[in-house]
């Protein structure tokens, strides 16, 4: 299992997409655009867990909202809990856990629907950044 590093290093993506086969690797590229569109000026990262991740700095969890990963047959979206309960109805046809969807990878990927999901994680990372601290 990947552990997650202590330091965000920019960058390391397109070495990620390049390890898998040409069908898988034009899924990839489809997410990976598909959030970038959803999270203007997100910086890319490899180094939180080892696969390809979206943050903006400030927040909690090193500013982590989003994070995409290959494992056969699916191409799979990770988003902060709760945000697929919170979806949970438009998400009944996919395979899921608290916070991984997992899409067929011979298909194209939902575009409205991966929008909809980054955008949600964004919006807890926020609300969550601006919660009251609880005493310790």
């Amino acid at each position: 299992m990947a552990r997650k590093s202590t330091e965000i290093v920019p960058g390391g993506i397109d070495a990620y997409i390049e390890k898998y086969p040409q069908e898988v690797r034009n899924r990839l590229h489809e997410i990976r655009g598909i959030i970038e569109t959803a999270a203007p000026g997100a910086t890319e990262t490899v180094s939180y867990f080892e696969m390809p991740g979206y943050l903006y700095e400030g927040y909690d969890y090193h500013g982590m909202f989003a994070w995409f990963s290959y494992k056969h047959p699916h191409v799979r979206l990770h988003v902060r809990p709760p945000v697929l309960e919170e979806h949970h109805k438009e998400l009944e046809n996919y395979t899921k856990t608290k916070s991984i969807i997992s899409f067929p990878a011979d298909k194209a990927i939902p575009k409205a629907l991966v929008t909809k999901l980054v955008q949600a994680s964004i919006r807890v990372m926020k609300q969550k950044s601006n919660a009251p601290k609880k005493p310790k």
